[in-house]
């Protein structure tokens, strides 16, 4: 039997995703949360063999899903976490395999595909999505224009209004550091400033 946690902090999606895993004979959720953190707690306490969580958890929200799933990660005897969103920017893709996260799939995936997912990650495979590993494949195929994971967060902080210091502070590294970003940034995207680097960024899908 696969015990099972849903985390997502809508109610409605909650419960269609209970009755369906409750479809399954093999699938038994054991809890669910509202909340990134209420998500860690059943983690701890319900020794899940998978959580499935959303990345976000309304805008108040201060832990994200890839917060969770790093939290997770590190417990002992640590559930895999397979990934349920609308988000399919690179920055959220590679955020959360980062993280630990076993699979990524978007919510207008079919329920057949979800519950493959469910049972591929118990299993201790990889669950992407058919477009996510297209993605990926895309980022491996063509790393002139791929950014690093680092330089997402830069671009990210720049996109949020960052100054360069607010960036250096938030990273923990330097300002010649991340000047050194922003230029490696500009050269992979074609462009000559903050402001186009985040417009690029987001016409590519790196950036939501």
């Amino acid at each position: 039997m696969i015990r099972l946690v849903i985390a997502d902090d809508h109610p409605i999606v909650r419960a269609g995703l209970i009755a369906l895993f409750d479809l399954e004979s093999d699938i038994d959720v054991v809890a669910q949360a509202a909340t990134a953190d209420e998500a860690v707690t059943a983690a701890e306490e319900k020794n899940p063999d998978v959580v499935l969580i959303d990345l976000q958890f309304g805008a108040r929200a201060t832990v994200t899903g890839v917060d969770a799933t790093r939290r997770i990660r590190e417990l002992d005897a640590a559930p895999y976490v397979l990934v349920l969103t609308n988000y399919d920017s690179d920055a959220d893709i590679l955020g959360a395999i980062e993280a630990g996260a076993s699979g990524y799939l978007l919510k207008d995936a079919p329920p057949h595909e979800l519950i493959a997912a469910v049972r591929a990650a118990a299993a201790g495979e990889s669950a992407l999505a058919p477009v996510i590993a297209s993605r990926l494949l895309d980022r491996m195929r063509a790393p002139q224009v791929s950014l690093s994971s680092r330089e997402i967060q830069v671009l990210e902080l720049v996109a949020a209004g960052r100054t360069n210091t607010e960036v250096a502070a938030e990273l923990f590294v330097s300002e010649t550091t991340v000047k050194s970003h922003l230029a490696h940034i500009f050269t992979k995207l074609g462009v000559a400033s903050r402001t186009a680097a985040v417009l690029a960024a987001r016409q590519r899908g790196i950036l939501r």
